[in-house]
């Protein structure tokens, strides 16, 4: 089973600094239909603006990967991790058994734009973690590269979850494909600019599911920006 997930009907917050998209349930806004996919919580498409940000509050048990896409993001948390992420770098932090942080716009001059990821972790009350990469964009272009994954293989973050974080960036014409297997959960998620998948159009924001799938799906870049994709490959 495929399901659609169209950045149109996504959940909507807005506040004098934050502009935020909720693909799944989240905070104020709740969908029965929508409170995850598998071990995925949240994807949450944030806007901050310049001066503003999350003041510190508390996270337990769960896997929480930022990633930007534009301008620069400050973190910091009580377990000591902290620093300013920048597009094409994505940070991870294991709330485990319990842990308190704050996220900031680095910038008083332009907005970050980014996405917040929730991912359910395959173990309780863990020590915190924290752990922050650059991946070169032009490594992932036309191709799948691993951000995270559970052993933390090919240069990815290791994350305490049987499940992997793809990218690729995808210029008009572009194309890549990943094999299904049934046994697993596929989310694709098109974080920026627009792609074609198996007959489909996705836009900024828009997002597929794949439920007992097998076999090969395709991708392909599309419009003059490249496409940023983002694929969670996710126990079943």
């Amino acid at each position: 089973m495929i399901v659609e997930r169209p950045s149109t009907e996504r959940g909507s917050v807005r506040t004098g600094w934050l502009d935020s998209r909720h693909t799944f349930s989240f905070g104020h806004y709740h969908d029965p239909a929508w409170m995850g996919f598998g071990a995925l919580r949240v994807i949450n498409e944030d806007r901050v603006a310049p001066g503003g940000g999350f003041a510190p509050h508390r996270h337990a048990n769960m896997e929480i990967l930022s990633y930007v896409l534009s301008g620069t993001l400050a973190h910091r948390d009580s377990s000591g991790g902290g620093g300013v992420l920048r597009p094409g770098e994505l940070q991870w932090m294991s709330a485990g058994h319990g842990i308190e942080h704050s996220e900031y716009n680095a910038c008083d001059a332009r907005p970050v734009h980014f996405l917040q990821i929730w991912i359910q972790p395959d173990r309780v009350n863990a020590p915190p973690g924290y752990d922050q990469r650059a991946f070169d964009p032009a490594a992932r272009e036309g191709r799948w590269a691993l951000l995270a994954s559970p052993d933390g293989a090919d240069g990815s973050i290791a994350i305490r979850q049987q499940a992997r974080l793809l990218g690729t960036r995808l210029p008009e014409g572009a194309e890549v494909a990943f094999t299904a297997d049934p046994g697993r959960r596929y989310w694709l998620h098109v974080a920026q600019g627009e792609a074609g998948v198996e007959g489909r159009a996705l836009g900024p924001g828009d997002a597929l599911g794949f439920t007992a799938e097998s076999g090969e799906f395709r991708l392909a870049g599309r419009g003059p920006a490249a496409a940023d994709v983002l694929l969670f490959d996710l126990p079943g």
